[in-house]
């Protein structure tokens, strides 16, 4: 028997979905942190009013490039979200862009958008 040299439809249909509640879940975070960057949820004078209190600015600052630096990578996983989508309609999804081989299920029911099987993102690292 032949390998397999990409996922059927019915499972790449099952991926699809699981990309598409990750996709959501994902968005909703990334609005919500951007909503915090914009103080869109903040009712309070922060940004109005003069304060004195360096430290406490300090802090809130270094808060707000911490959701910047979170959103940015949100912002990533969300591109990685949809590019697999776009894989999928090509149904060249879960296949190893180094080897051409099938990325092991598992690995794509845990991190969707994986283009690299575990010992390929390995050897990769060890190029490096």
């Amino acid at each position: 028997m032949s390998e397999k040299t990409r996922y059927s439809d019915e499972e790449l249909e099952e991926f699809r979905q699981i990309i598409n509640d990750k996709l959501a879940l994902a968005q909703r975070d990334y609005e919500q942190m951007m909503r915090v960057i914009t103080n869109e949820d903040s009712n309070d004078v922060d940004d109005t009013s003069p304060t004195y209190k360096a430290l406490e600015e300090g802090s809130a600052t270094q808060s707000k490039e911490e959701v910047m630096n979170m959103a940015a990578r949100q912002q990533k996983f969300i591109m990685g979200l949809k590019a697999a989508l776009v894989r999928i309609e090509n149904k060249t999804y879960g296949i190893d862009r180094i080897t051409g081989k099938l990325i092991p299920k598992e690995r794509l029911r845990a991190v969707p958008h994986a283009t690299l099987s575990v010992e390929s993102k390995q050897l990769e690292k060890q190029r490096k």
